[in-house]
């Protein structure tokens, strides 16, 4: 885990915050005008705050400095009681000024931050949705669901709560300090001598709470991970009875969250508590020393008024920071956090000269390629075929030997390794990413739906087709009778990943879904095998039609395809270790026939078993 920033690394952390974050802090230029505005009133308004008390004392205790009084512009009356008025008057209206301009402030910073961090959840969406695939085996979906909502959330909501204020109270705090130098230098270098030891206090425990809040933001992360696991799969889970085991991973990742969370809060209190009493000690000492002049006739009694008034707001922020040190931790965790996401590269990126793949007639070919999801585990070694236009090429071999990795290959979410992948004569790897896999189709074992109609669902295989495109590759998956008897037809909103329909008619409208998309190119990743016989019969007749006139890549345990097979390739460990066609590896007698003969007997059995 690396190591947590200590209080004095807050501004370069934050301004690393704001670099990153900038372009949509850009776009909201008008909008920061209004609470930068209401900041600068606010400074004011603070700073002027004391001084009617400073006209009210000196008039009370006519200390001599209250003749000051009889020259101010808007203020004409030598009459004391009238005066007294004034400033008592005074007392109440600045103070219910800067309350509206705090209120204004705040509302306005909360409309600017709600902007640009929706602007920025945007941005890490769209980053999250091109990183490799690599990356997102790698990484838990809770953990990255977490970065792109609560952890924004958190940033939003203490820039306004905590940040705001601290900054707005910061920024007041020197303004107080140049009038209280400009009041009395001596006493403000007193003042000012007890400041190394809040900074040294706080540096301190706000690095043990920065450690805590992140510690605890991965304890939520992994609540969110198992969360979604466990629901994920539900079916699964009480299928197998894991209720308990699940629980007890959830309870203990949980456990440790509020345990972080109590460790914060107490780390907090403490630090509260220390300023606190540092702050009382100080004023107390100032107050003593300054009256000591003002008897000596050294200060008015309104000045030293001021002059502590100051000095106790001086110590808002110190206080400010120590009470909301877990909130401020805990926002920049996560605004870490989703830096970390930002500052993740693609494993696989568009080259300089990339070029758009269009055109393209579907010509394949594997040039001696090896590739491994680790760099000392290899998983192809040495692979090398091509097949042509419109040609079907079969994958067959046990689980684990490669055929998934060599699709997703050409599908280039990975990079080979080791040699080369060509589409139609040119280097997968000398086409735009985006542009190259528009030329492919794919209908997967478990192909995914989306909670949306039947007709987007089909109609994401090409944004922007027409209505009857959309119902003319239904027709062509042996989609659109079922989906007529649907309550709402086409329109009808299908539950999460399709649950309202059977497998079946789930993957057809995947091959709708690829029909429409009309590629050269199609792969099928073993889109029968998690199928009954009446549903295996109604897609095969649909990818059937679906492949016609296509270069095709069968992946598939299911044999009996093959034998319409162009080529057939018998992988095994990574390596390609038959080839041919049905008929020549029949004849080989090899690793092909012998799994060939496993499922033929197999089926037989079963076949008989049903009737």
């Amino acid at each position: 885990m690396r190591e947590p920033k200590k209080v004095r690394e807050i501004i370069p952390t934050t301004v690393k915050l704001v670099r990153v974050f900038w372009p949509q802090i850009a776009e909201q230029g008008r909008v920061l005008w209004l609470p930068l505005i209401t900041l600068v009133i606010s400074i004011f308004l603070h700073v002027l705050e004391p001084w009617p008390l400073k006209f009210i004392y000196n008039i009370i205790f006519r200390a001599g400095a209250h003749r000051r009084l009889h020259h101010l512009p808007f203020l004409h009356t030598r009459d004391m009681h009238t005066q007294l008025i004034i400033m008592a008057a005074a007392l109440i209206v600045i103070p219910g000024l800067a309350s509206a301009d705090d209120y204004f402030s705040t509302v306005f910073m909360a409309l600017a931050a709600s902007e640009i961090l929706a602007r920025v959840r945007s941005r890490v969406f769209l980053h999250l949705e091109n990183l490799s695939m690599g990356f997102h085996f790698r990484k838990r979906t809770g953990d990255l669901i977490t970065r792109v909502t609560t952890d924004l959330d958190r940033v939003r909501d203490v820039l306004v709560t905590a940040a705001l204020p601290l900054l707005t109270n910061v920024l007041t705090v020197l303004a107080m300090l140049g009038v209280m130098f400009w009041m009395n230098w001596r006493l403000t270098l007193l003042a000012l001598a007890a400041f190394p030891v809040f900074i040294i206090l706080i540096s301190r425990v706000t690095r043990s709470v920065k450690i805590a809040a992140k510690t605890q933001r991965q304890r939520e992360a992994a609540v969110a991970s198992t969360t979604m696991e466990t629901l994920g799969s539900i079916a699964v889970v009480q299928a197998l009875s894991l209720q308990d085991f699940f629980y007890q991973a959830f309870t203990a990742h949980n456990q440790q969250s509020f345990q972080e969370a109590a460790r914060v809060q107490r780390l907090s209190a403490g630090l509260s508590r220390a300023t606190e009493i540092l702050g009382t000690i100080v004023t107390a000492v100032v107050l003593w020393i300054g009256a000591q002049w003002v008897i000596a006739g050294q200060i008015s009694p309104g000045e030293l008024i001021v002059f502590v008034s100051y000095l106790r707001k001086a110590f808002r922020p110190m206080r400010q920071l120590a009470r909301n040190s877990g909130q401020i931790a805990k926002a920049l965790a996560s605004g870490e956090r989703v830096l970390d996401l930002l500052e993740t590269k693609p494993d696989i990126t568009d080259s300089p000269n990339a070029v758009e793949a269009s055109g393209i007639q579907g010509n394949v070919r594997f040039e001696k390629v090896s590739f491994g999801y680790q760099p000392d585990s290899p998983v192809l070694h040495d692979i090398s075929f091509d097949f042509k236009p419109g040609q079907h090429i079969g994958l067959v071999g046990p689980s684990g030997s490669g055929k998934s990795t060599l699709a997703s290959l050409l599908m280039r979410f990975y990079d080979p390794t080791a040699g080369r992948i060509l589409l139609d004569g040119r280097d997968l790897r000398d086409y735009t990413a985006n542009s190259l896999r528009s030329n492919f189709a794919i209908v997967f074992q478990e192909s995914v739906l989306y909670s949306a109609s039947v007709q987007e669902n089909i109609g994401y295989g090409s944004l922007g087709a027409s209505v009857e495109e959309i119902k003319e590759a239904a027709k062509v998956a042996n989609a659109d009778g079922f989906i007529n008897e649907l309550p709402q037809g086409y329109d009808t909103i299908l539950g999460e990943r399709g649950a309202t329909l059977s497998g079946g008619e789930r993957q057809r409208v995947a091959v709708a879904r690829a029909a429409l998309r009309k590629s050269p190119v199609l792969i099928l990743d073993e889109p029968t095998s998690s199928l009954d016989n009446r549903g295996d019969q109604a897609v095969s007749q649909a990818l059937e039609r679906l492949s016609k006139s296509r270069t095709t890549l069968w992946i598939t345990h299911e044999l009996a395809i093959m034998r319409e097979m162009d080529f057939i390739l018998y992988l095994e460990d990574g390596r390609i270790v038959e080839r041919g066609t049905h008929d020549d590896l029949m004849a080989q007698g090899g690793r092909y026939t012998a799994m060939y003969e496993a499922k033929t007997t197999n089926s037989d059995s079963l076949y008989a078993l049903e009737t």
